[in-house]
């Protein structure tokens, strides 16, 4: 029996999307109502990448995991035995896994040169997916999995969370009650943020990459070519794979690759910009090495209604507020300027409800919180530095074209080669 013609009538409803009068058919858990779910119809994922992150997620809520897959056998053993299930499949080729008829979710907690080849390939196989960050090692990826989600219509979810839970930045607060002080304009216009060690983050430098690495043996656990996937061939040598790729243009940018989305999103949201990019990036930065990252001193982001949001990499603004406006300002631990800023976010009015647990975005057929779209949006700040630092130079950006001004150098970095027989 084909994979085809042994669908259930669950997973063909699933993968079918009928272009009649607008009409879309969708899984029998979307139609149940109730907040029933059969046990037939109880959501199922696979983890692609079960290293030290993959293992982190393997139980979410209103999933059952079915499948893992890694290039690594004893990242699958480790997986395996902490899952606990003699009855999860093990792959070692992601394309086979995204084959199974019976995998609704796929979760893509592989390094960052994977995540948009594979998220785009996800989706074209009716999947609906859960990515780690950063969405995409480069911008041009970004679009792609953006309109290959939006094509096949699934849903997608990015792996960061602080734009609406969880306190950030040592704030003492969640978004929602900046949100609102920000939406009420008692800050003013343009607001400015810095993002910092002041402010409650530090960037993690230490992902920083090792120059004139040694050529090693591949240990017989490993696929290393496999691993290596789309990115350039490079000899191996430890320092390049598992908890050290990050320190690798080819494969990730750092701390800034690492850590970036987790705290450029949530200003993108606050500041109402999820549908658009800054106009500039200012970069302050030692020459970087051509394979491995290195550190930066400053970098600066410019929206086209002056709005800015900074990353100060040496903690140099020691009296730097978080957010910044002509009117006021908030500090760490959501102290300000404007005298009782807390009772006063209380009265203002909620911002637009979210969601925020996935499976109910699977089932109910509606965005998440984080998804494709915005997603890509705060990604792109992230590539946008990246690709600033490794040049050495500021850059003009225009957010419609998604691309550089008169810059030929910058816009070869917005879709790099993949390394064959891998492509789009």
């Amino acid at each position: 029996m084909t994979i085809e013609s042994g669908k259930s009538r669950r997973g063909f409803l699933k993968s079918s999307v009928v272009a009649m009068a607008g009409v879309m058919i969708v899984p029998r858990h979307v139609l149940g109502g109730s907040g029933y779910t059969a046990p037939s119809d109880q959501l199922t994922k696979a983890i692609i990448g079960v290293g030290g992150m993959g293992r982190g997620h393997i139980e979410y809520e209103g999933t059952k995991l079915l499948a893992i897959c890694d290039v690594d056998t004893k990242h699958l053993k480790l997986a395996l035995d902490a899952a606990g299930g003699n009855d999860i499949r093990t792959y070692s080729d992601y394309r086979e896994l995204l084959q199974q008829p019976d995998i609704d979710i796929v979760h893509i907690a592989t390094p960052p040169h994977w995540h948009g080849l594979m998220a785009a390939e996800a989706a074209r196989a009716g999947k609906d997916i859960w990515c780690e960050k950063p969405m995409t090692r480069t911008i041009g990826e970004g679009k792609c999995v953006v309109e290959e989600v939006n094509k096949h219509g699934r849903m997608f979810r990015l792996n960061t969370w602080f734009r609406f839970k969880s306190n950030f930045y040592g704030l003492g607060t969640d978004v929602k009650p900046l949100k609102k002080v920000v939406d009420s304009g008692v800050l003013g216009w343009p607001l400015k943020f810095t993002v910092s060690g002041i402010t409650g983050y530090n960037w993690k430098f230490y992902w920083s990459g090792k120059t004139n690495l040694t050529p090693m043996e591949v240990p017989e656990n490993l696929d290393y070519d496999r691993w290596l996937g789309p990115a350039p061939y490079k000899p191996y040598n430890p320092e390049r794979v598992h908890s050290k790729f990050r320190g690798y243009w080819d494969y990730d940018g750092g701390g800034l690759g690492d850590m970036g989305q987790h705290y450029l999103d949530p200003v993108q949201y606050l500041l109402g910009k999820d549908d658009t990019s800054p106009v500039r990036v200012d970069v302050d930065a030692p020459q970087q090495h051509d394979d491995a990252v290195g550190s930066w001193r400053r970098i600066e982001f410019t929206y086209a209604d002056g709005c800015k949001i900074v990353l100060d990499g040496e903690n140099k603004d020691k009296d730097a507020a978080y957010i910044e406006g002509p009117n006021g300002k908030i500090f760490r631990g959501f102290k300000s300027d404007i005298k009782d800023i807390k009772k006063l976010a209380e009265t203002l009015p909620d911002p637009e409800p979210q969601i925020t647990t996935f499976s109910d975005s699977v089932r109910t057929r509606q965005k998440f919180a984080l998804n494709e779209m915005n997603g890509h949006r705060s990604c792109t700040m992230v590539n946008m530095g990246v690709i600033a630092v490794r040049l050495g130079r500021s850059l003009n950006f225009d957010p419609v074209k998604q691309e550089f001004i008169d810059d030929d150098a910058a816009n070869r970095l917005l879709d790099q080669p993949m390394r064959g027989p891998w492509t789009f």
